[in-house]
């Protein structure tokens, strides 16, 4: 049976936006276009969800452009990330420029000067991440009365990486009346929760359930030990020949691989919170048209990175969490080309495989090392080779004598030193030999110093004063 082609005619979208996504070539919609633009359109609060790299940009910004022209105000889109919020401008400029759009961009790094000289010309749309829009409302310099229409994308970032707390203080400026959209790959149940609290009936768009990896994307995992990371890393260089996005758990490891890769010859880049914003614009930049090579970012990038054709994601670093590694690897495979997924994992993390392995709900199938670079390969069983804590027993570790400190034998009795035992002692030392020990307890019976000196303290006159 032939699949259904959609179109973006029937959706309710207005002829000069037709015509507009005609010229730019944009003639099928993707799942979650064409699930949720006709409920955006009609004003209902949505809560979408789908895999990066889908087009959810669009699924937003097409409602938002048609809601303006029909009615005054503005649009406030919030963003985790400044890479992400520089995209969601390009995007929207893309298709905004037949309708003369004007927009803000509020992020950090860049001149408040110059965003306050963008406001002063009333833009239709503004795009910012939590904390510089934190700033213009401390300074005053900009009103939120007149929004319209809230949307959080990667909202699940935004709720859950410490941006609830300004978030909250934001959605105090901003009208109760207004449409709220949250677009995201990964809705965990406790994100939804706190989510619908700041909207009214939403509908639920789910085009893949939460945490589904992209189709067109392959996966791959090899167990190696962290000394044998950059070689692994160099050899895949050798093999693939295209562009590659590596990400790094920190910044300094960020800035290292990035280094490391430069001295083997090869054109690299860097993006991390260190680089400044024209630092992390430029490496993008010069990535997406062939300067470099290899991008080297930390999380930051997993979710403001939009390059079409990304040949290999490699995981040089697990991530903390499992969802990020779904957003990492949703930078290749995009708009329906196919991509490749490389994890480097040591044999400690296999507790973070399964975690992901339950979140793609797919297993990562286990590459084997090329020859020359030490490893240990994976077990068969890996849940026997992890330690093991039972109930009111120690934990218990493969190979390792243990030692019971739940053992009930009695401690031995203190024995005082027997006068043959002290002869040819130091004078004024004591506790046998050791030549170290102090001598204020030579004689008489052992005191307990605390209690003594909380004795003495007590019988000080001033002691009501103390």
């Amino acid at each position: 049976m032939t699949p259904t082609v959609h179109t973006f005619d029937g959706l309710g979208i207005a002829p000069r936006l037709l015509e507009a996504l005609d010229k730019l070539q944009f003639a099928t919609p993707t799942p979650i276009q064409y699930q949720s633009i006709p409920h955006a359109l009609a004003g209902k609060d949505i809560m979408g969800i789908a895999q990066t790299g889908t087009g959810k940009t669009l699924a937003f910004g097409i409602p938002v452009l048609q809601r303006l022209a029909q009615a005054k105000g503005i649009a406030l889109i919030l963003l985790p990330t400044r890479e992400l919020a520089v995209q969601v401008n390009e995007d929207l400029h893309n298709i905004g420029r037949f309708f003369h759009l004007r927009t803000a961009v509020l992020i950090g790094g860049e001149s408040i000067g110059r965003q306050i000289r963008t406001l002063r010309q009333n833009p239709h749309v503004i795009i910012a991440t939590p904390g510089r829009l934190m700033d213009h409302l401390a300074q005053k310099t900009i009103s939120l009365s007149a929004v319209k229409t809230l949307i959080l994308d990667e909202a699940d970032r935004m709720l859950d990486m410490g941006f609830a707390p300004q978030i909250k203080r934001i959605l105090q400026h901003v009208p109760k009346e207004r449409q709220t959209m949250l677009f995201s790959a990964t809705m965990p149940p406790e994100i939804v929760s706190l989510a619908t609290s700041y909207m009214r009936l939403p509908v639920r768009v789910e085009v893949a359930p939460s945490g589904t990896a992209a189709p067109n994307v392959t996966h791959e995992i090899f167990f190696v030990h962290q000394p044998a990371k950059m070689p692994l890393l160099k050899t895949l260089l050798a093999e693939y020949t295209g562009s590659m996005l590596v990400f790094s758990r920190t910044k300094h490891g960020a800035k290292k691989i990035a280094a490391d890769i430069r001295a083997a010859g090869i054109r690299a880049a860097e993006i991390h919170s260190n680089r400044t914003l024209n630092q992390r614009l430029a490496a993008l930049n010069g990535f997406k048209t062939g300067v470099f090579r290899v991008l080297v970012a930390t999380d930051i990038a997993a979710r403001g990175i939009d390059v079409k054709n990304i040949e290999l994601v490699v995981n040089y670093d697990l991530p903390e969490k499992a969802e990020d590694y779904v957003h990492r690897i949703g930078r290749t495979g995009r708009a329906g080309h196919t991509g490749h997924a490389i994890s480097f994992a040591t044999p400690a993390q296999r507790r973070d495989v399964f975690a992901i392995e339950r979140l793609i709900k797919k297993p990562l199938p286990v590459s084997k090392l090329p020859a020359g670079i030490a490893a240990v390969a994976p077990s068969s069983n890996f849940v026997q080779d992890l330690p093991i804590r039972q109930a009111g027993r120690p934990r218990q570790w493969a190979g390792k004598p243990q030692r019971n400190f739940n053992s009930s034998a009695p401690r031995r009795p203190f024995r005082p030193a027997s006068p043959a035992s002290s002869a040819g002692r130091p004078a004024g030392r004591s506790g046998g030999n050791h030549p170290f020990r102090s001598s204020s307890r030579t004689s008489g019976p052992r005191r307990n110093n605390r209690s003594s000196s909380f004795g003495n303290y007590r019988k000080c006159n001033n002691y009501a004063t103390h």
